[in-house]
């Protein structure tokens, strides 16, 4: 047995779904729990502590330190500082537009962070009665986030199919993700944003070596990525949704080659196109909903699922996937610092099963 059958006959036994995962909101309900949100806790084999509880639909971790600052969807940054919580708006110069998937995203502190208290954040916006996103500059104050200046307008968006990962690179510039906003067609075009992988440098310019001259797109034909990692030798790695429906599943990992067209809607799976690169893995018919990616220290990928609501990893090396925690519902981002694994929970964001605690910041060792 290989390892994606191997994989997919236990996702199998454990999901009866289908779709993306992120396509169709099901009504939450609340989970009557209660406890500490310091309790030290077990998960399959994984001990965790909960260093915050209570966040509003948490998106994107970042850290300095032992500090860690977390997007939520609303429009606000929480700070997690000891057992301290503080959380602060975002003030930006076009307003919010909190709908489906829509809101503040990606976000991520600049390398400089500790001397301008800058960071990139990733939102969603509405203007003339269509729907776009932008990223952006944020200065942190004493009471808020204010945005300083765009880096880039007009990315397209939607309700749903966003994107909206932002990371560094080893390159120290600045990619992100988008979405095909639900018009297919647009993630095999190059000259729109949408359903790609963009590379800009941190004034907003487009770096020389780029491999569309004069365009800020690094990799197309996606269908809604949302997370971003670099192994050790500095290869770039992508999580993406796959389709809803009917095949539904086929969530991928891919590895990042820069120019490269990863078939969104040509191809699926195992299909192949002339011009377009094949996953490194795929879920065949089922479904995860891969979000925010991270390398551990043994070299494996880990993926956030929200669907498949678990931290799952990916070794490179023998293709396998396999658990890394389970039963804390819907896994968003995740963050490895020092000799730990920090993820966000997503069971707020109208798809998942609240417990009065949710969401939380949890801490696993690695």
């Amino acid at each position: 047995m290989n390892a994606k059958s191997l994989w997919l006959a236990v996702a199998g036994a454990a999901m009866l779904l289908t779709g993306c995962g992120e396509d169709e909101p099901a009504a939450g309900t609340v989970r009557q729990e209660t406890g500490s949100a310091r309790q030290e806790s077990v998960a399959g084999q994984a001990k965790f502590a909960v260093l915050a509880a209570r966040l509003n639909v948490p998106w994107a971790i970042d850290q300095r330190g032992d500090v860690f600052y977390i997007s939520e969807r609303d429009g606000s940054v929480a700070t997690v500082s000891g057992d301290t919580v503080s959380r602060k708006p975002v003030r930006l110069n076009k307003p919010l537009r909190r709908v489906g998937e829509g809101g503040l995203l990606g976000f991520v502190l600049l390398p400089d962070f500790d001397r301008s208290k800058t960071a990139a954040a990733y939102h969603t916006y509405e203007q003339d009665g269509a729907v776009y996103n932008r990223i952006v500059l944020l200065k942190e104050t004493e009471g808020e986030w204010m945005e300083t200046g765009a880096l880039l307008e007009g990315i397209p968006g939607s309700d749903n199919h966003n994107g909206g990962r932002l990371a560094i690179g080893p390159d120290n510039l600045l990619y992100a993700t988008t979405g095909d906003t639900y018009k297919e067609d647009l993630a095999q075009r190059t000259d729109t944003l949408a359903g790609k992988i963009l590379r800009l440098a941190l004034d907003g310019s487009v770096p020389a070596d780029n491999p569309f001259p004069g365009s800020y797109i690094y990799s197309y034909g996606h269908r809604n990525p949302q997370g971003l990692a670099w192994d050790a030798q500095g290869q770039l790695y992508a999580t993406e949704h796959g389709p809803s429906g009917d095949p539904g599943g086929h969530d991928e990992i891919n590895l990042i080659k820069p120019g490269a067209n990863y078939g969104w809607p040509l191809v699926i799976g195992d299909a192949t196109s002339p011009g377009t690169e094949p996953p490194l893995y795929h879920t065949g018919d089922e479904t995860i909903a891969p979000s925010g990616a991270a390398f551990d220290s043994a070299g494996r990928l880990l993926v956030a699922g929200l669907r498949g609501e678990k931290l799952f990893a990916y070794d490179p090396a023998d293709g396998k996937l396999s658990g890394r925690l389970s039963g804390e519902g819907r896994i968003r981002d995740v963050k490895v610092y020092d000799s730990y694994i920090y993820v966000v929970t997503n069971n707020t964001d109208g798809r998942g099963t609240p417990s009065v605690e949710d969401d939380r910041l949890i801490r696993i060792k690695q």
